[in-house]
């Protein structure tokens, strides 16, 4: 009986250790799947999801494709006046937590949420994901209902007292892009931490294995939010894969603040099916490369920047109360030269066009074994900045020179851009008080230029008004802070934040608004020199640009596969085709590890299926507009 108990109890410990490794090997490679967005909006109901499922399951599951995921707005009834930022549409239960709306979602009828539909997913093979946003609903916190305590099972008690919606919500810091439909919940205290824990503990119980979190992240940053949820998701016992998006103004000093803590991170705004928004990916990629961020720490396992959704085959248009109806906007080239960029880059794939409509070209596309075999296994991924071409455009010290045949020689123009970083990133400190003629203090970025002629970038300091009963309130309430004016005249204040489309590429940052009590235009000078903004808590930041990089030319990414080969992809962004090559001796250069001196290397390049025997000195090929090409060097 004894000898019973000891076999039973080592049992149980075994499974325990099985877990936590399992729990511990999250994201190893980068995460693959299907999102609902592109496709369908935030209209998707359970039919179109499972039918969708269900291809996935049969078609793309062998290529490593086992996450389905629905994206927002799940607990939005669709009917008339409902939007993407509308009010009052939402379900959601006793204690504030939204539920599936069950005309869409009829299978979660009867208190069952989504388990009913995970199930389901589980029985195809697949993993489950849902979309979340930031901290509470207004509508919850307009019906103030009572936070659960998910450790008693009722309703939260602290100090005497059960707390509610209203005790938690911020509602200053409401989402930037969904201003009517969530806000902050206040992490200082416990009962916005428990509201918190009671979500997640919800969809841990559901059986979601997937959550893509939104604005808490890039311009709408939430450190202390991301911070428990991440504490919270390890405590669960169930493992479930923590993805942030979107990315807008991300940085790699911002980011790594957040990657240990996550298992993706957006590091772009929206991506669609334009070419704009493919080749904005080049630069900001890069950048997470050098600063090796790719595959770092995360969250019990590996952590991975994310380029977004590929916007390819049958899709919607951008916040669009419509399911797909129109096929991508990217030529096949372009299409190509995204999917080879996200797999250099190692970022997670996320199919998002209607599974139903899958024709050959995409199927073959995303499922291809050398882009797949790249994203998965290989290593050193980065920027290769040795390349040339015929028409005078190259690379040169990891920032692109532009030159053109009839520009030769020719700097581009340069221009400073207003954008947002981490206040613990060195490029942030700068700013200082200026006394202008009129005696009006002025907040001015000191290097703004390299022309000392030049005068510095410099914005107004908004003057005290007769102080209502309003203003002494909000006054109080964010001492210190300040409004900053375009100029002296105009009631016109920066807006660190505004208010965008849910599918814009980008905010525009630096825009100027009407000016109000609002935490997007309120901003703290510090003594170390930094401006931050009180809403997302980052710090301004002012940069040079030069005027078509990035746009323009051509670009080159390398990597290491593991059984030793090379990968090599050429790039060409520039309008019109042209001959991209790159010497087999500078390689080395990036892959200290590789022996080049003496090697005989073996070519194939992918998309033509043409194996060019040995390149002895370099490759070389003609490259389409907007097009790629991608080698496979054996050497030896």
């Amino acid at each position: 009986m004894k000898s019973s108990f000891s076999l039973s109890l080592c049992f149980f410990f075994a499974l325990l250790l099985l877990q936590r490794v399992l729990c511990e090997n999250r994201a190893s490679s980068p995460p693959r799947g299907w999102n609902s967005y592109d496709s369908f909006s935030w209209i998707i109901s359970e039919e179109d999801f499972l039918n969708n499922a269900e291809l996935v399951a049969e078609r793309l599951k062998a290529h490593g494709y086992e996450y389905v995921v629905v994206d927002y707005l799940w607990y939005r009834r669709k009917v008339k006046g409902a939007y993407s930022d509308s009010l009052g549409f939402d379900v959601i239960d006793e204690w504030g937590r939204m539920i599936p709306d069950p005309d869409r979602w009829p299978s979660s009828k009867g208190g069952k949420g989504f388990s009913t539909l995970a199930k389901k997913v589980h029985s195809l093979g697949l993993k489950f994901g849902i979309h979340v946003m930031r901290g509470i609903s207004t509508q919850a916190v307009n019906a103030n209902t009572p936070i659960l305590d998910t450790t008693k099972g009722y309703a939260y008690e602290e100090a005497g007292r059960h707390w509610h919606a209203k005790d938690v919500g911020v509602k200053e810091r409401a989402c930037a892009w969904m201003s009517h439909g969530f806000m902050s919940v206040n992490t200082k205290v416990g009962a916005g931490r428990a509201f918190l824990r009671s979500l997640y503990q919800q969809y841990a119980d559901w059986g979601v294995d997937f959550v893509k979190h939104d604005c808490v992240f890039g311009d709408d940053l939430d450190l202390d939010e991301i911070s428990i949820v991440s504490e919270v998701l390890k405590g669960l016992n169930r493992s479930i894969l923590y993805s942030l998006s979107p990315g807008t103004s991300v940085t790699p000093e911002m980011a790594k603040d957040v990657k240990g803590l996550v298992n993706m991170y957006r590091i772009t705004g929206d991506d669609w099916d334009s070419w704009e928004d493919v080749s904005a990916h080049f630069a900001v990629t890069r950048d997470f490369s050098t600063a090796d961020m790719i595959g770092a720490q995360g969250l019990l396992g590996k952590s991975w920047p994310d380029l977004d959704m590929l916007p390819i085959g049958f899709l919607t248009d951008p916040g669009s109360n419509e399911g797909p109806h129109r096929t991508s906007k990217l030529s096949l080239d372009e299409q190509r030269t995204q999917m080879t960029l996200w797999s250099m880059a190692k970022s997670p794939l996320m199919y998002g066009g209607d599974m139903r409509k899958l024709d050959d070209f995409t199927f073959n596309l995303i499922t291809n074994p050398t882009l797949l075999e790249i994203n998965s296994y290989s290593s050193n991924n980065r920027e290769f900045p040795y390349v040339t071409s015929t028409n005078g455009l190259r690379f040169k010290n990891r920032g692109l020179t532009w030159q053109s045949r009839s520009l030769l020689d020719t700097v581009p123009p340069e221009s400073d851009t207003f954008g947002l970083t981490s206040c613990m990133d060195p490029k942030a400190k700068g700013w200082f008080i200026k006394i202008a003629d009129n005696d009006i203090e002025q907040v001015c970025w000191k290097g703004s230029t390299r022309n000392r002629y030049k005068a510095p970038f410099c914005l107004y300091k908004r003057k005290s008004r007769l102080a209502s009963d309003e203003d002494m309130m909000y006054k109080q309430q964010y001492q210190g802070n300040v409004h900053l004016l375009a100029t002296d005249a105009m009631e016109v204040c920066l807006d660190a934040s505004p208010t965008r489309k849910l599918a814009s590429k980008e905010i525009k940052r630096g825009s100027f608004s009407p000016c109000k009590w609002d935490t997007n235009q309120m901003w703290e000078l510090s003594n170390d020199g930094t401006l931050k903004n009180n809403y997302s808590g980052l710090c301004a930041s002012m940069k040079k640009v030069k005027v078509n990089a990035g746009f323009e030319g051509i670009r080159s990414w390398i990597a290491t596969g593991r059984k030793g080969e090379i990968y090599v992809a050429f790039f060409n962004l520039s309008p019109e085709k042209t001959v991209i090559s790159a010497k087999i001796s500078d390689l080395a250069k990036v892959l200290p590890d590789k022996n080049l001196s003496n090697a005989s290397c073996f070519c194939k390049e992918v998309w033509s299926g043409e194996d060019l025997g040995e390149a002895k000195e370099s490759i070389s090929t003609a490259v389409e507009t907007h097009g790629s090409a991608l080698f496979v060097l054996d050497c030896s």
